[in-house]
């Protein structure tokens, strides 16, 4: 008899269980209204063309390539060449107060090592100095002298050589 109530109780509840059981509706709510405002797509942004401000790319594009100067065997005085050079240089430096250089001094390969390190040195000081004096901040330009030790043009022979005996403006990242 305990069988038979226990079953007999078992099917109530089952048949209770699935009286609650909920249905899907035949059809949904709407959704609620949007109480934020529509938002709104950003204008497209220019994207800019060329070489970023303050590249070496940039700087070389503004200076017409005039980034190098050269000098006369033994020499590392600036001529009027060079100082055209560096007034354009001086230009952009002004214009662009957050850019940085450093002038790198070059000598052909003859010359003892030491002799090359020194006249590269007064190369890049002389054009650093130059700089300075057309206002632009010393605090902005480095000087640095590899010798004859990063030749542009490989041979033995005066074109190469007026080649490698230079001060080149690099920009700073």
């Amino acid at each position: 008899m305990n069988k038979r109530f226990a079953t007999v109780v078992l099917l109530a509840s089952a048949t209770t269980l699935a009286a609650c059981a909920k249905k899907a509706p035949e059809e949904l709510p709407p959704p609620p209204p949007s109480t934020s405002a529509p938002t709104q797509t950003p204008a497209a942004t220019p994207t800019p063309t060329g070489p970023s401000v303050g590249s070496q790319a940039h700087f070389e594009d503004a200076v017409n390539g005039q980034n190098v100067i050269y000098f006369d065997t033994d020499r590392f005085n600036i001529d009027s060449a060079d100082a055209a050079a560096l007034q354009s240089q001086a230009q952009y430096l002004a214009r662009y107060p957050q850019v940085r250089i450093t002038v790198e001094g070059h000598a052909d390969e003859r010359g003892t090592r030491e002799y090359n390190l020194a006249l590269g040195e007064r190369r890049a000081n002389a054009a650093k100095n130059y700089l300075v004096g057309l206002g632009v901040d010393a605090s902005r330009i480095a000087t640095v002298s590899y010798g004859k030790e990063r030749p542009v043009a490989l041979a033995s022979n005066e074109q190469a050589w007026a080649q490698n005996r230079r001060a080149v403006s690099v920009v700073v990242d």
